[in-house]
C-alpha cells in the first residue's frame, strides 16, 4: 500500500462518527444497512451519506444494493493491508 492510500485511510479513520460506523459494522458481522446506522449513531441521513462516501472512497467498505436499499460491507482485505502498512512505523 502506498503512502497516498495510507493517508486517505488514516483521514477516513480520523473521525469519531466513521469509527462508530465501522465499530457497529464489526459487531454486526461486518455488514450494516443505512437504517441501522441511523439508529446506532443518531445522525441525519445526509450526514450518514457523507461519512459512507468517505469510507467507500477510502476502500474501507463496499456498497451492495439490496432492492431499494444499500447494505455496506467492511473490506477486511483493505483493513489488513492498512494495518500492515502502518506497522512499519512501529518497527523502529
Amino acid at each position: 500500500m502506498d503512502l497516498k492510500q495510507l493517508e486517505k485511510i488514516s483521514k477516513a479513520l480520523g473521525d469519531l462518527q466513521r469509527l462508530k460506523i465501522l465499530f457497529d459494522m464489526s459487531t454486526r458481522g461486518g455488514t450494516i444497512q443505512c437504517a441501522e446506522i441511523m439508529s446506532d449513531t443518531e445522525l441525519a441521513q445526509p450526514s450518514i451519506s457523507h461519512h459512507i462516501k468517505i469510507l467507500i472512497e477510502a476502500g474501507l467498505i463496499t456498497p451492495e444494493k439490496e432492492g431499494r436499499h444499500y447494505a455496506y460491507t467492511m473490506n477486511d482485505a483493505v483493513l489488513n493491508e492498512y494495518i500492515q502498512g502502518i506497522s512499519v512505523f512501529a518497527s523502529t
